[in-house]
């Protein structure tokens, strides 16, 4: 709190220590007076400030050497006095700063810093920055003055000296702040005092003659050690461009300068100092300027702490700002610097440069400066010419900086990007740049590998996956798109960044050339056809505004129109017969060149038609490769092109969508899991909810393309694709309108059937397990027979004897012919359900209409006894599986169905019994099929051309498996034995085969129950016991106990025999094990 308020008060205390001071100069005294000024109040210590500051200043000019602890205590006690007052007197503003300097003026050489304590040093330079921060008004122009420029430097060389060598950050920092202060660009939150644009002309020509040092040094910290500490670093940033900016400043530069140094005498120590800023002296210092400038920005662009980073975009900022015209040869490399930072990792620094390069852009558009056009352009094409070479040698971080340069060009330029395009040159340099960069890597051969499981063996669950109302938009259940592999860049960083530079081309320019440009790129070669698709497809999503960062918005986005037409030729153009049915795979190029006259792979690259046979000579798995990607860039184009239109894409359906339900279906699984992608794109884009709703709510236009096709299938071998994804992705109500294509599918297989079986029969696989799923058979109730049989199995023993003894009666007079003894309820209701309706029918002779479906069915059965005996392996197989489905559609319709397996017996029992083991082992299951749905009719058929066969197949292979090691498990022999056992005793439960049949069952299955077998043969020989135990228990256990009986059974009577079975007494042996387990499991 202030006791003394008045001059007058102020004076009486403070008189007798300024003159104790003037009189006997000690530390002491000093405090004494910093202690009483304490008590003084700021309105009379201003009127008191010569007053007090005489003393001190007297004690700072006194000849001879000082004590540092009394220099530091007098600059603490002078910085107290004018901080809490303002210097209005312009001489004393000068002698003050005359007289700090001298504190750290070395005495044997006054042009040194003195080895003073590093407290003194920030004393000084805290009295520099109080005493700059207290002068009143304008005064403060005065230390600018010509006269002035001798102290003025020799200030700045000392704090220049301790802001780069000495070891105390905090010194440095301050020694920074003093020369912000000193050219006018203090960061203080205090109030400063404001100058026109005369006073920092002043201030400008004054520090011209510092330029060269200051920035020298300042460079030398900023590339120094960075263990100096972020915070100096940043302030040598800063004091850098704030110097540089106030110098080299465009509107001062471009004025017309008065030539002071004729106020001095010629030849004059301070005439050599003062400089005029002539345009010679600016162009000079600019080039000087221009190579410290990139060692520093390189250095700080390095920097790890990102405030540094953060300070480098100020500086670019201030620069492009206020130096844009005397800097011109800097601009473009300042603009690098900027955009290289716009990746940078910490979102701050990203942030701030993005807000940057806005700022900077439209500076650029208002002002509509040429030199930032020009100056972007010739970068632009640099970087460009360089970009193929710089992608080839360097590593992926420098190739992400470079990317992101070409990037950030084209930011800036924004709408003045067409400037740009418009020059040939330009253009051509970008787009083969482009085209380099990114060529794809076609070595991996899996690509070629891997095949759809869909077009070779589709199971009945794989495709209701499908059926069931499959809802990609819904679910998230989105086939995951295939990474791309490039020969020049693995980081998935930088394909991103290829992607956003297409699009802002896109966003930017001027759509039609640059679709034009690169539908010419192509159409000129099969090298660039992927890479241009690639870029095209970038370019529409950036033409909509899809995903797309840009610095500021375009003046005239494209019309809907316009994009509408693009989209459109492109996919004329990537769906025509050149581009699309492509070679993919050693199948397919014969296929393609089947009785066909168009070109193969080699009449497209050589323009020449040669035999198949030959053109597959010459293939290579990479040349299959890169058309593998080229047709799934394409698909991925129109998904893109559909997300473009929205619902305006629905009118090119018509065009697109066929093309790509074909290739859903092919072969190759990249392409059909692309296709696919695709196919949830246009569902998403065009507003369906489900593929189920995309293809009904489209079958019109599809089927009618599809019949078109069928009749000229060598042209199109590639239509029943196409049917078999409808079928997929469809329903039932689809039925009546594919029922004409069905007709043609089947006279196309009749017509074909050496050629195109095999494509055909996937198609009919399709349609026959999306019958089986849109019309599921109905649960058929076991006989009344075998149920009530079970039921007296399972009651007490009299009733069960009850029972057997009533069947036993009932059998024997219906082969005696009683028939007026059997329960004639009863019988009628064992009449076959099938035969209901004929019993009830008006006209009994009139055969009824059979349902689509079940007509269906017979015709493509019809069809599989054909080509039952084909002599491709692949093609039986298949139409063992279509013949399966055939059995499950037609299963509850066996006046339909039993006709037709009494057709395909004789065929089916050779694939069975004498064929090779893989159609053998299909077969079986089928055979297992059958006799879930036929029953008793196959009970004969079974029991005398399959059960010899398939029972001495198990006795042959038993010692062989027995004795085989683990890798057997991988052999198709024991795959064939494991489908008979897991088969066998299904089938004899099914069947209910006699007990000739049974007995040879189970005496070919009993090795099988060695723990010397594989254990999978072990768990099937068991199950094969447990369906013979539902068939037969009595015998089933009396056989297992012949091998080995665990316990010992005594007559309840003692007339009755001895019971003696021949496992009675046997020791444990390889058997044991599973037959306790079954006799335990039949209890």
């Amino acid at each position: 709190m202030a006791i003394f308020h008045t001059p007058k008060e102020a004076f009486s205390a403070l008189r007798p220590i300024c003159v104790k001071i003037t009189k006997e100069q000690t530390v002491s005294n000093v405090q004494c007076l910093q202690s009483q000024l304490q008590k003084v109040g700021d309105a009379a210590l201003q009127e008191l400030q010569e007053y007090v500051l005489f003393p001190l200043r007297f004690s700072l000019r006194t000849p001879g050497l000082k004590q540092e602890r009394f220099v530091q205590s007098v600059v603490e006690c002078i910085h107290f006095i004018i901080s809490r007052t303002c210097v209005q007197n312009q001489q004393q503003l000068c002698d003050i700063f005359s007289e700090l300097s001298l504190c750290l003026s070395s005495p044997g050489n006054h042009g040194k810093l003195a080895i003073t304590s590093e407290e003194l040093k920030m004393a000084v330079v805290q009295g520099f920055i109080a005493l700059l921060h207290s002068a009143y008004g304008d005064i403060l122009l005065c230390l600018y003055q010509p006269h002035m420029l001798p102290t003025q430097g020799f200030i700045i060389s000392l704090l220049l000296d301790i802001a780069e060598h000495e070891k105390s950050r905090q010194l440095q920092i301050l020694a920074l702040k003093c020369l912000l202060v000193l050219i006018l660009q203090c960061d203080c939150p205090d109030m400063h005092c404001s100058f026109d644009n005369s006073d920092h002309m002043q201030v400008g020509d004054a520090f011209a003659s510092f330029l060269p040092g200051i920035t020298l040094a300042m460079s030398r910290i900023i590339s120094g050690d960075v263990k100096q500490g972020h915070l100096v670093t940043s302030y040598a940033i800063k004091v850098w461009y704030k110097l540089v900016g106030l110098v080299m400043a465009s509107d001062q530069v471009s004025k017309k300068h008065h030539d002071k140094k004729t106020l001095f005498a010629e030849g004059s120590k301070l005439a050599e100092l003062v400089i005029c800023r002539k345009p010679e002296w600016v162009k000079n210092t600019a080039n000087k300027l221009d190579i410290l400038l990139r060692k520093l920005c390189s250095c700080a662009a390095g920097n790890p702490h990102w405030k540094v980073r953060l300070e480098l975009i100020e500086l670019v900022y201030h620069l492009l700002s206020y130096c844009n015209k005397s800097l011109k040869q800097s601009i473009g490399y300042l603009l690098e610097v900027l955009v290289g930072l716009l990746g940078d990792e910490r979102p701050e620094v990203h942030t701030r440069c993005s807000q940057v390069l806005r700022n900077v852009t439209e500076l650029c558009m208002i002002c509509e400066n040429k030199d930032f056009t020009d100056v972007l352009s010739e970068n632009l094409h640099a970087l460009t010419t360089a970009l193929p070479r710089l992608m080839r040698t360097l590593d992926d971080q420098s190739k992400l900086k470079s990317l992101g340069l070409l990037l950030g060009y084209l930011k800036l330029l924004g709408p003045k990007v067409n400037v740009v395009l418009n020059s040939t040159v330009h253009l051509g340099r970008l787009s083969k740049a482009l085209m380099q960069v990114l060529e794809l890597d076609v070595t991996d051969v899996r690509i070629v590998e891997e095949r759809c499981l869909n077009a070779e063996a589709d199971d009945l669950q794989h495709q209701m996956r499908f059926l069931s109302g499959w809802d990609h938009s819904r679910t998230g259940d989105k086939p995951s798109m295939q990474k791309k592999y490039f020969k020049h860049f693995t980081e998935e960083s930088v394909f991103a960044l290829l992607q956003q530079t297409c699009r802002v081309l896109g966003y930017y320019g001027n759509l039609y050339l640059v679709v034009d440009h690169f539908m010419d790129l192509y159409q000129e070669s099969v090298v660039y056809r992927k890479q241009a698709a690639l870029v095209i497809n970038e370019m529409l999503l950036g033409a909509a505004g899809l995903d797309v960062d840009v610095l500021h918005k375009r003046e005239t986005p494209v019309s809907a129109a316009d994009l509408k037409a693009i989209v459109t030729s492109i996919i004329e153009e990537y769906t025509s017969r050149a581009n699309w049915h492509l070679v993919t795979s050693i199948e397919s190029e014969h296929e393609t060149g089947l009785n066909t006259n168009q070109p193969t792979f080699q009449g497209f690259t050589k323009g020449s038609c040669n035999d198949c046979l030959h053109t597959s000579e010459s293939l290579t798995v990479h040349t299959m490769n890169s058309n593998i990607w080229q047709i799934c860039i394409q698909l991925e184009g129109i998904g893109y092109f559909a997300h473009v239109l929205n619902k305006e894409f629905r009118q090119l359906l018509m065009t697109s969508l066929y093309p790509v339900i074909e290739k859903v279906g092919a072969e190759t699984l990249l392409i059909s899991q692309t296709a696919t992608r695709t196919l949830v794109d246009l569902c998403e884009a065009c507003g369906y909810d489900s593929l189920q709703e995309l293809i009904n709510l489209n079958s019109d236009y599809l089927v009618n393309t599809i019949s078109l096709n069928l009749r000229r299938l060598t042209q199109n071998p590639h239509t029943p694709r196409v049917i078999s994804v409808m079928f997929s992705y469809s329903d039932a109500s689809l039925l009546p309108l594919l029922d004409d294509v069905i007709q043609d599918v089947l006279l196309s297989l009749d017509h074909y059937h050496n050629e195109k079986a095999q494509l055909i029969f996937n198609v009919l696989h399709s349609l026959m397990t999306a019958l089986a799923h849109w019309f599921p058979p109905k649960h058929r109730v076991q006989k009344e027979d075998k149920a009530h049989n079970k039921a007296c199995r399972s009651a007490t023993t009299a009733e069960e004897i009850h029972c057997f003894l009533k069947e036993y009666q009932r059998q024997k007079n219906l082969a005696e012919g009683h028939v007026e003894d059997i329960d004639l309820d009863k019988t009628e209701c064992e009449i076959p359900d099938q035969l209901e309706p004929d019993i009830s029918s008006d006209h009994p002779d009139v055969k009824k209409d059979l349902p689509a479906h079940i007509q269906i069915a017979k015709d493509v059965m019809e069809r599989c006894i054909h080509l039952l005996s084909d002599k491709s392996i692949k093609l039986r197989l298949k139409v063992l599986d279509v013949l399966e489905q055939c059995v499950v559609v037609l299963q509850n319709n066996v006046n339909e169905l039993l006709p037709m397996v009494h057709r395909v017996w004789s065929p089916f029992v050779q694939r069975l019994t004498n064929d090779d083991p893989l159609v053998v082992l299909r077969a079986f299951q089928v055979l297992c099929r059958l006799a879930d749905t036929c029953g008793d009719f196959l009970r004969s058929r079974v029991s005398k051309n399959i059960l010899p066969k398939v029972t001495e197949s198990l006795v042959s292979q038993a010692p062989v498996s027995a004795k085989a090691g683990p890798i057997y498990s991988h052999t198709l022999s024991y795959k064939v034995q494991l489908a008979e056992l897991q088969g066998l005793g299904k089938l004899c439960e099914k069947l209910d085969l006699g007990e000739t049949d049974l007995d040879m069952v189970a005496s070919t299955c009993l090795p099988y129950l060695s723990s010397r077998q594989p254990w999978k043969l072990q768990d099937a020989a068991c199950s094969v016991f447990y369906h013979l135990n539902e068939v037969d228990p009595d015998a089933t256990w009396l056989i297992l106990n012949e091998v080995y009986c665990p316990n010992t059974y005594s007559p309840p009577h003692s007339s009755l025999p001895t019971i003696q079975l021949t496992g009675m007494g046997k020791h444990r042996n390889e058997f044991t094990d599973n037959i306790l387990q079954l006799l335990q499991g039949f209890e």
